[in-house]
């Protein structure tokens, strides 16, 4: 393992410097603008695809694989990297997460081709999973005293709003900007730069870190403790389809809405992941307080019930009942994740919580990245409207799968609580 000194990190460690710091509050937003921002240059590329593939001659294919790239990256650096800001503090991992994001914005603007987009992608992801662990724990570390459970709630709704944000802005630019492919990232490179600044400012959260001495950087470990796989398992189909789901939208949502409305106008590809990405911070929000179980039961049933209004108008070739359907998926996928996330964190004990949490994202970036790749290749074979039934399908088989499996593991849990 590498060690580093505290003295090559940039964390303020005397009084002054901590005193010279933003103030708590406005740290916290600090950290809450650029979980948004981040999520929110995440979902920019979507609603260029399709204009990708037609100035560049690319296949449904391909686009996925610059898509499943990105969700791959992020997998990785949240894996070697999630850790990174216990021992070296929040501040630095944030500062360098905004410069990757920073740089993968400029390839994205320079790209002519595939190459570069590919970079792009790769770099964007490799920010978004080195920054992702700092801003959970900044979050919490940072909120309001006022109101602790504000932490939590960002940390939730946070990466739909930003997903949201961003499919509905490039969508916007793309459409009435000039500059189509490039003045959506130029926006952002200005937008990172502002809150880099803000992160130089606000003050360290990490207790390892501003206590001083040598540090440790080690990768995160995978591990599911032997005592609650058999629920691991259960839970995670949830998680499944849950990102299954979102992988397809953000990569070929955007192609099957234009094709379903008849439309060229390219705002429809990015309102398209804006309603999804609504309405699962609106769920979200909504039911919050709710038992987590419970919220992952109602969130099964809604990822069910837009499964098959998605269906029904992928058979009569309905657009209104396309965008019904995607709104009535988005508030299932937010509800189930968050239930399905909640109930999975109560399973380890907190010394083994951030082993169980990375076997979590494996399962969810591995569902984002493969069913859409293999949905593109064989778009490239079928169609995209037959792909897509296919698809759906597969994925309603799954929540039907997962919905029986968690009501029965409700229930249990409710029997065994009521024998304490």
């Amino acid at each position: 393992m590498a060690e580093l000194s505290r003295t090559t990190t940039g964390v303020p460690a005397g009084p002054a410097a901590q005193a010279a710091a933003a103030p708590r509050g406005s740290g916290f937003w600090v950290v809450g603008a650029v979980l948004v921002l981040l999520m929110l240059s995440s979902s920019v590329p979507s609603a260029l695809y399709v204009l990708y593939q037609e100035r560049w001659g690319l296949s449904s294919g391909t686009i996925t694989v610059v898509f499943a790239l990105y969700a791959v990256t992020v997998l990785i650096g949240l894996l070697l990297f999630g850790s990174l800001s216990d021992t070296l503090g929040r501040r630095p991992v944030l500062g360098v997460g905004l410069v990757l994001a920073i740089v993968s914005m400029g390839l994205f603007a320079g790209a002519q081709g595939l190459g570069l987009l590919l970079a792009a992608r790769a770099v964007q992801g490799l920010a978004v999973g080195l920054a992702t662990g700092a801003m959970g724990a900044a979050l919490l570390e940072l909120a309001p005293r006022s109101r602790p459970a504000l932490g939590a709630q960002v940390n939730s709704a946070g990466p739909t709003v930003g997903i949201g944000l961003g499919g509905i802005g490039a969508g916007l630019l793309v459409q009435y900007a000039p500059a189509p492919t490039v003045l959506s990232y130029l926006v952002l490179i200005a937008a990172f730069t502002v809150t880099l600044v803000g992160v130089f400012r606000m003050r360290e959260s990490a207790p390892e870190a501003r206590a001083g001495g040598r540090m440790r950087i080690s990768a995160r470990r995978i591990h599911v403790p032997a005592a609650v796989r058999g629920r691991f398992a259960i839970l995670v189909l949830t998680i499944v389809a849950v990102w299954s789901v979102g992988g397809f939208y953000l990569s070929l949502g955007p192609h099957l809405a234009l094709s379903l409305l008849g439309s060229s106008n390219y705002l429809v590809g990015g309102a398209t992941v804006a309603l999804l990405a609504g309405a699962a911070t609106a769920a979200q929000l909504l039911l919050g307080r709710v038992e987590a179980l419970r919220t992952a039961v109602l969130g099964l049933c809604g990822l069910l019930a837009g499964l098959g209004l998605v269906l029904l108008a992928l058979g009569l070739r309905s657009a209104p009942v396309f965008l019904v359907g995607t709104a009535v998926l988005g508030g299932g996928w937010g509800a189930a994740f968050l239930g399905s996330f909640r109930a999975l964190s109560s399973l380890a004990e907190p010394a083994h919580r951030g082993e169980l949490t990375a076997a979590v994202y494996v399962f969810a970036y591995l569902a984002m990245s493969v069913p859409a790749v293999l949905a593109g290749m064989l778009t490239n074979i079928h169609g995209l409207h037959r792909t897509s039934v296919g698809f759906m399908a597969a994925v309603a088989g799954v929540c039907a799968l997962a919905l029986l499996v968690t009501l029965r593991l409700a229930a249990r849990t409710r029997a065994e609580g009521s024998t304490t």
